[in-house]
């Protein structure tokens, strides 16, 4: 039977329990957070695309403040996904309720977003439609689909399966296949980035390799534990930040003696920032070891130090507003930078080759101060609609 209709008591922090009553803040202004940082990120891939990142970037071409702006954004999709994860148990336990299975919700909620991730979304990249980019939703949305099956499982048996996952996928980086080599599909969907469909009318790009994403879902479906009614606020907290700085300390150790967890080994470079930046730059694209144990440390950190602040901070409560309506936010913005893109092509025309870009990058961070005050308010009323409206289809947003 499943572990959530007979309240199983096999993971290592007790018996599951009613969730919290009430929504936890630090959730939402944790992802309004990086839907803000998310911002910045595209759209310096809007008007600074000139000045493309590799993945891992090559330190001695990447600008100081390109290197470190990408780098922030790389907190992202961890926090997302990780956050799914966690969400989905929140949602498998109600406020008011019995415990149900969050299986066939997430199922169908995969699939959603997976549409959503090869029509509307797929088109506001370009304006157009000769290349399917299959990116961080339909990562979201493939670990949501597995993440329906697994939830099927003990509690202990999930969290074993993301730990081996996240630990161990580094070490499947020897294999790979060619274009047209059995194996060659599957694996570009689960680890190494590729086209799937290079050649005709629409090509298919996979972006985000998925399998290390399943394992991160799965331990933030098992993290959620720590959200149950009966586990105090001091004690979370704590745990956060045990965890955030085992995560950061485990990280450090593999990284600085180049031992596991990174293809791309740190050196020194001319310079003690550019040794900085090769100490921090990981592989996303499947995203590594190091890259996971860094972010998620970060994440499980702002998660304590959010709810120690609580909801009387202006800041938290901006921050809350934007992550209380993701879904809303995610496509808007994109339609609205594809908007502002076509009408600075129409005012200056392209001046990066067939780009527009600007020369000082300090200015994609002015446009993304000023997108992120006008898409507050839209972001705010649907929000509070999403919260007034009893529709069923309105989870799926």
């Amino acid at each position: 039977m499943n572990t959530f209709a007979t309240g199983s008591s096999d993971s290592s922090l007790g018996q599951l329990a009613p969730t919290v009553k009430s929504r936890v803040s630090s959730i939402d202004v944790l992802r309004g957070l990086v839907m803000l940082i998310m911002l910045v990120d595209h759209v310096r891939e809007r008007i600074y695309l000139h000045m493309q990142v590799s993945d891992p970037m090559v330190v001695e071409s990447t600008s100081v403040d390109l290197f470190f702006t990408r780098l922030l954004a790389h907190l992202c999709a961890p926090v997302f996904i990780f956050l799914t994860g966690l969400s989905a148990w929140l949602y498998s336990h109600p406020a008011s309720g019995d415990v149900r299975s969050p299986s066939s919700f997430l199922f169908k909620r995969g699939l959603f977003i997976i549409v959503m991730e090869m029509t509307l979304i797929n088109f506001s990249w370009m304006g157009e439609y000769h290349t399917l980019w299959l990116q961080v939703m339909w990562a979201i949305g493939l670990s949501m689909i597995a993440l329906s099956v697994m939830v099927k499982l003990p509690m202990w048996m999930i969290a074993t399966t993301g730990l081996v996952i996240v630990f161990g996928h580094n070490l499947l980086t020897p294999i790979s296949f060619v274009p047209g080599e059995t194996g060659y599909a599957l694996w570009t969907i689960l680890h190494d980035r590729g086209y799937l469909i290079a050649e005709g009318v629409v090509k298919v790009k996979i972006s985000y390799p998925v399998l290390p994403w399943i394992g991160v879902i799965a331990l933030g479906y098992f993290a959620g534990q720590l959200y149950g009614k009966s586990v105090e606020s001091g004690f979370r907290v704590s745990c956060l930040t045990r965890l955030g700085l085992g995560c950061l300390a485990l990280f450090l150790v593999l990284r600085a003696f180049n031992l596991y967890g990174e293809t791309l080994p740190w050196e020194y470079g001319e310079s003690t920032i550019q040794t900085v930046m090769s100490f921090f730059n990981y592989t996303k694209y499947p995203p590594s070891l190091n890259f996971l144990l860094m972010n998620i440390g970060i994440a499980f950190l702002l998660l304590s130090w959010f709810e120690r602040v609580g909801n009387e901070n202006k800041a938290m409560q901006v921050l809350k507003t934007f992550g209380a309506a993701p879904m809303f936010f995610y496509v808007v913005h994109l339609y609205a930078l594809l908007l502002v893109y076509w009408v600075l092509i129409a005012i200056f025309g392209a001046n990066q080759g067939d780009l527009y870009g600007v020369n000082q990058f300090y200015w994609v961070w002015v446009m993304s101060a000023v997108m992120a005050v006008a898409l507050y308010f839209p972001t705010k009323y649907f929000a509070a609609y999403k919260k007034r409206s009893g529709q069923a289809w309105m989870r799926y947003l």
